[in-house]
């Protein structure tokens, strides 16, 4: 290879070497972007225009991971990203990268000395120095691909939200690794006295120590991801339990609720008894405007304890009615065409955990919605062994989908007592081989549940 050719590769070496490490980064941070190709194509051209500008500027060594890392944070909105995400994304690219680099820096050491080297002639100079370079970032980009890779199958396992106090956590280890890496990246070559001093060559054992060191920085961030998801999943078992017990206490209380109602219908049936013999005693006697009067009074005695909609069961009765009752002060037109099954292969309680989840997300979708737009239509019927229930409820917005085909709560206050009230529906389904199904129109959300018989329940 002439000189001029030597020269020629160097420059198309950089670009592409460039293009490699943009492709890495649009590659890792591909599936968390809201619009994939829209914003790939943002990222990939964010990264050569930082590139570009601190190549012509002369910007100091490192101010371009700091530049590319504050854009992506400041840019997060536009690629559908959380800032604290996008800053951890950057923390962990550049770990991965550098963490990479140093390791890979040490087998191009190695290969450099088993290749043979000659002075003469100056072509083969060249070539050999082309080829390592090759080699050196051929192998840099297979090592960054295999440990970015890694990440994103582990950051993709639960759903990307972070705050701020998770984000200064998870991206100590990796901010800690770029620092290391960039220290050590100022001592690998260094002249003094116009004499070239490798860090190699005058400290062999660190040949060994620096990629190790390396490959601790991305391991310690790996496990550290690792770590907080599982607290993640743990904290959310928390809640679910925690919703699910109190859920079990509310349907408890519907229950007693709902044997205290019959209760007091059984001793109404008695008291009619003596309600219709002085009933007969007034008319007898003549006394019409006491008779008119105590009339009035049994009436409002018996609509004390009467329910305006029958389900056919005491437990989805009282459920069905509060219900009503929230919708009435809401301003909620509520439809009902619900029918306990009569086979008995159903467990009143299960019935009523699913019955209570829906219609109070489909009460708090309806706050958001104009109050003239606001409806809920209730259905359960029985078709064969099966018994279909669904809530369809307006709502206004877009729902987001998370893992397991479940929306992902975007409410805030004791986040982690939210968006449990689903899986607690599905658990409840799959007891009887159901499965829970959802769909968002453009002004309308369905949830509907199947439920089989099964014998032995």
């Amino acid at each position: 290879m002439s000189e001029t050719g030597f020269q020629f590769f160097s420059r198309a070496f950089s670009t592409g070497a460039e293009l490699l490490y943009a492709a890495c980064l649009t590659l890792f941070l591909r599936p968390f972007l809201t619009e994939r190709r829209r914003g790939s194509a943002l990222l990939f051209a964010g990264y050569l225009a930082v590139w570009l500008f601190c190549d012509r500027s002369g910007a100091p060594q490192g101010s371009f991971g700091v530049l590319l890392t504050l854009l992506l944070t400041a840019a997060a909105g536009a690629l559908g990203l959380e800032r604290a995400a996008a800053f951890l994304l950057a923390a962990l690219y550049w770990n991965a990268r550098i963490s990479s680099g140093l390791m890979a820096e040490s087998l191009y050491f190695i290969a450099e000395r088993l290749l043979p080297f000659s002075a003469e002639p100056l072509e083969a100079v060249y070539l050999r120095a082309a080829v390592l370079v090759v080699s050196f970032l051929l192998s840099h980009a297979a090592l960054t691909a295999v440990m970015l890779y890694a990440l994103q199958r582990q950051l993709k396992k639960q759903p990307f939200s972070l705050q701020w106090r998770e984000l200064c956590c998870l991206s100590l280890i990796p901010t800690a690794g770029v620092l290391f890496g960039q220290m050590v990246s100022r001592l690998l070559i260094e002249f003094k006295d116009g004499v070239l001093l490798q860090l190699y060559e005058r400290h062999p054992a660190f040949l060994a120590v620096v990629p190790m060191l390396a490959l601790l920085f991305y391991a310690g961030a790996f496990l550290t991801i690792v770590f907080q998801q599982g607290m993640t999943a743990l904290r959310e078992e928390q809640a679910a339990y925690l919703v699910e017990r109190q859920q079990t206490q509310a349907i408890r209380a519907r229950i007693r609720e709902a044997e205290q109602f019959y209760d007091r219908l059984r001793q109404l049936r008695h008291e009619m008894r003596g309600h219709l013999t002085n009933i007969k005693g007034l008319a007898h006697s003549g006394a019409y405007d006491a008779l008119s009067d105590y009339i009035a009074q049994a009436d409002a005695c018996i609509g004390d304890v009467a329910l305006a909609l029958q389900t056919g069961n005491p437990v989805t009765d009282v459920i069905v009615n509060e219900k009503r009752q929230q919708c009435l002060a809401l301003g909620i037109r509520f439809k009902i065409g619900f029918h306990y099954p009569e086979s008995g292969a159903y467990d009143a309680f299960d019935i009523g955990i699913i019955l209570q989840n829906l219609l109070q997300n489909a009460l708090e979708a309806c706050e958001n919605v104009p109050e003239s737009e606001r409806s809920i239509t209730l259905t359960g019927t029985r078709r064969g062994r099966f018994f279909l229930i669904e809530v369809r409820n307006a709502f206004t917005g877009k729902v987001r989908f998370g893992p397991g085909g479940l929306p992902v709560t975007s409410k805030t206050g004791d986040a982690p007592l939210h968006g449990v009230g689903l899986p607690n529906v599905r658990r409840a389904a799959e007891k009887y081989m159901g499965e829970l199904e959802l769909k968002a129109g453009k002004r309308e959300f369905s949830a509907t549940v199947l439920l089989q018989e099964r014998n032995g329940l």
